[in-house]
């Protein structure tokens, strides 16, 4: 490192320190009076020992509900479809239903069955067995046991439930962990249902983090099942022999379905919403960081991409862009002309995303703080008193997201910002996060809450403030610019977040420990509904070498958050930052992710159709394979991609146990057997890629389409690419394609519906694995260049070759 590097990283540390010495008065007084209000008002830890249902005493059936009367308990189980269960053990407080995005089922037909000493329900899809003392058992249609549920112990608010684990059985969910992406084979086990922000930085292993979802898939021998916990309450999980469930509050409702995981993330995100589609600019490369002060400084940044020859989608600012940290503002001494700048930047193809944390500076010289008063719309003590904590404007009060009066008012604040060309949002601190000198870096558990009117403290609302809070933004930005569609981006959430926003993997630490993590925490993510998220590239705390950027760099081209974003005290970081031969491999990859849109594009229509998420696990292919169910440092794009990265320092080889079936090198065609551990090489320009034979992969160069086309093994395979003008909610179209094999040729089929124009003015096919001869277009002879064909619309077109596999 030189000197003057070296310099410079001291003076920011230094101005950081100093920076964080002012809270430290503030900090120490929150949390006293914070700990004085939860020692007098949060209950006292119960004397009374745990109880279990007790005896089984009647059951009664209505329709697609059955009622179970136990002497210590009530049990409640709805049939909202033949595969998918509503079980609800009472007494309990019964949740407001911000997760549930879908209230009316078809429910299902069943039957029951009465034995000596249980009950069991059969539908179509499963069928459950409630035993006469509380344990329940579920199984799929094949009568294939998949879960096995001990009766669940109660004490006061408190509620305990365990269910059997198999020797063989993988969990997998849980929201954002920075742990394995099998949670059973963590070091520790145990993960907590409380939405945290770390500090700054985190490593592997750090828990909680930023998005605590109660939800998780179980895979094993003979299934898999995913059961999600209509809880927002904190919750201690722990997976050992046992799969524990501990929470501090509330009811005991919790769903299950089973089948496999592309049907369990269907059932799921029908019950919690799918994401939207975004609009197509959101899956371009984002570059931010804290640090652009001015909108010279961003104007300058902009032209470097520009002048290195560098594609890019959207500018963040980062609260240094605001006025003395305050939500919806930006400076308008920094930023003179930002209704004329934003246009600016969108002439250059870049959007401006602008940071905004829910904090109200407690200050009678801010509007909005006293807007918000008249309206009663923050957080109070039980005594009435406001909650005011440290953050970055000093004191801050807090909005009620749990009252829809606030999340009205709290939706119009959007408005000005987005009169003045702003395209998206992302929200920081709303864990929500307050500076502590110990103890919970949030607010007060006491904290009073509106609760839709029926009232309720922080224990309940906390994992679900943010949450709410984008829901009001994403309304508002429905609202006031109704023919574009919403980006917002939140560090925090709970279940069903999907509906409302993307995320991001936080602050990070930068090092090659956190490149690997990235992968299982982003994989959970999508197993636990959210399918669009990325990390901050490179790691937000630290100083990556060149080599650890451009391999953090070339995986993130794979995933759908596509961001580089770094910390105010490190050294400033782009694509050209290490200079050449980096700079030329990151503009091949920048390039290659914007020729894979209308892949990604796709993908995204389909995740907004079926809950899919667009990053999977290797499982994805084949779950009855165990040899994948532990691997996390490879991941499958769609269904056609495998993308391996790599993740140590040096590394020119990687070992990957490939999926079953045949598969191609990206890079030079070359044919892999997969059901085998391979070796693959992996040079500084390269990381291992592989595509699934059968694909048929939609790319594009500028206004060219073409269609890369990977034979199956044998038979025929089936793709689709979905197009729309990028934005908004107009017409589409969806073409289909399907690619046949047979002994000496290939056909490619082509259909398509809706009423979007094809947006293409040129078409290619490129073959890939067998050398073209000859080829035919509707039944007419057609030139080829290669392996590569140009041509009009079509509706088959036939390839001879001469060699194959």
């Amino acid at each position: 490192m030189g000197l003057l590097k070296y310099i410079s990283l001291r003076v920011r540390f230094l101005i950081k320190s100093l920076f964080y010495l002012q809270y430290m008065p503030s900090a120490f007084f929150y949390s006293r009076k914070r700990d004085r209000f939860e020692h007098y008002y949060l209950p006292k830890p119960s004397s009374e020992s745990f109880t279990l249902p007790g005896k089984l005493l009647q059951a009664t059936h209505h329709k697609q509900r059955v009622h179970f009367e136990f002497e210590q308990a009530t049990l409640e189980i709805d049939f909202l479809a033949p595969d998918l269960i509503r079980i609800n053990w009472l007494p309990g407080l019964v949740p407001i239903a911000y997760a549930v995005a879908n209230h009316n089922w078809d429910g299902a037909e069943i039957k029951i069955e009465q034995a000596e000493n249980n009950w069991t329900i059969f539908s179509d899809g499963l069928s459950v067995a409630v035993d006469i003392d509380g344990s329940i058992t579920v199984s799929d249609q094949n009568q294939q046991v998949l879960r096995e549920e001990l009766p669940p112990q109660r004490q006061d608010e408190r509620w305990i439930h365990q269910a059997q684990l198999r020797s063989d059985e993988h969990i997998y969910g849980l929201g954002e962990r920075a742990s394995s992406l099998n949670l059973r084979a963590s070091h520790s086990k145990t993960y907590h249902m409380w939405n945290s922000d770390p500090g700054g930085r985190y490593t592997p292993g750090t828990e909680p983090l930023y998005i605590c979802i109660p939800t998780y898939l179980g895979l094993h021998g003979s299934g898999s099942y995913l059961v999600f916990y209509e809880n927002s309450f904190c919750a201690r999980f722990a997976f050992d022999q046992l799969a524990t469930a501990e929470f501090e509050g509330g009811s005991l409702r919790y769903y299950i379905t089973v089948g496999k995981p592309a049907h369990l993330l269907d059932r799921y995100t029908q019950l919690t919403g799918r994401a939207p589609l975004p609009a197509r600019w959101t899956l371009g490369y984002h570059q931010s960081r804290w640090g652009y002060r001015t909108e010279a400084a961003i104007r300058q940044e902009v032209r470097a991409f520009q002048t290195h020859d560098l594609p890019l989608s959207a500018v963040h600012l980062d609260i240094d862009c605001q006025v003395e940290h305050r939500p919806f503002t930006i400076d308008p001494d920094r930023f003179p002309n930002l209704n004329t700048f934003t246009q600016e930047l969108a002439n250059a193809g870049t959007k401006l995303v602008a940071i905004n944390n829910p904090g109200v500076k407690y200050s009678r010289q801010s509007n909005l703080f006293l807007e918000g008063q008249i309206l009663h719309a923050f957080c109070t003590y039980p005594n009435g008193d406001l909650v005011v904590a440290p953050v970055w404007a000093g004191g801050k009060a807090f909005p009620d997201f749990t009252n829809p009066i606030v999340r009205a008012w709290w939706s119009r604040q959007y408005a000005y910002l987005l009169d003045v060309g702003v395209a998206g949002f992302w929200h920081d601190m709303n864990e929500p996060a307050a500076f502590v000198s110990w103890g919970d870096p949030s607010l007060p558990k006491v904290a009073h809450h509106h609760f839709e009117g029926r009232g309720g403290d922080h224990r309940e609302a906390h994992n679900l403030y943010a949450l709410l809070e984008a829901k009001a933004a994403y309304e508002s930005l429905q609202q006031y610019r109704p023919e574009q569609r919403p980006f917002i981006v939140s560090r925090s959430g709970w279940a069903s977040l999907q509906r409302y926003a993307w995320t991001w993997t936080g602050d990070t630490a930068s090092s090659w420990e956190s490149l690997r993590q990235t992968m299982s925490t982003i994989v959970g993510l999508g197993l636990s509904g959210i399918p669009y998220s990325g990390p901050d590239i490179g790691g937000f705390q630290g100083n990556p070498t060149a080599e650890l950027y451009l391999r953090w760099f070339q995986m993130a081209t794979f995933l759908p958050f596509y961001r580089t974003h770094s910390s105010t005290s490190v050294v400033p970081r782009a694509p050209w930052s290490y200079g050449e031969p980096y700079l030329s491999i990151m503009r091949r990859f920048l390039e290659l992710r914007y020729q894979l849109m209308p892949y990604f594009y796709t993908l995204a229509w389909e995740a907004s159709q079926t809950g899919a998420p667009i990053v999977r696990p290797l499982f994805w292919q084949d779950s009855t394979d165990a040899a994948l169910w532990e691997i996390e440092d490879a991941f499958c794009l769609g269904d056609a991609l495998c993308v391996c990265p790599i993740v140590q320092a040096g590394a020119s080889v990687r070992q990957i146990y490939v999926p079953k079936g045949c598969w191609y090198n990206f890079w030079d065609d070359a044919l892999i057997e997969g059901g085998t551990a391979i070796a693959l090489t992996a040079s500084i320009e390269q990381i291992p890629l592989l595509v699934r034979a059968g694909t048929i992969l939609p790319m594009e160069v500028g206004s060219q389409f073409i269609l890369h086309l990977y034979p199956p093994e044998c038979g025929n395979s089936k793709g689709y690419v979905y197009s729309d003008a990028g934005d908004g909610y107009g017409a589409a179209r969806l073409d289909r394609f399907c690619l046949t094999r047979r002994e000496d040729d290939l056909e490619v089929t082509w259909e398509t519906e809706g009423e979007y124009n094809f947006p293409y003015q040129t078409l290619k096919l490129q073959v890939h694995g067998a050398l073209v001869s000859q080829a035919w277009l509707d039944d007419q002879d057609w030139s080829m260049d290669g392996q590569t064909l140009q041509c009009t619309a079509f509706q088959t077109v036939r390839f001879a070759y001469s060699a194959g596999y």
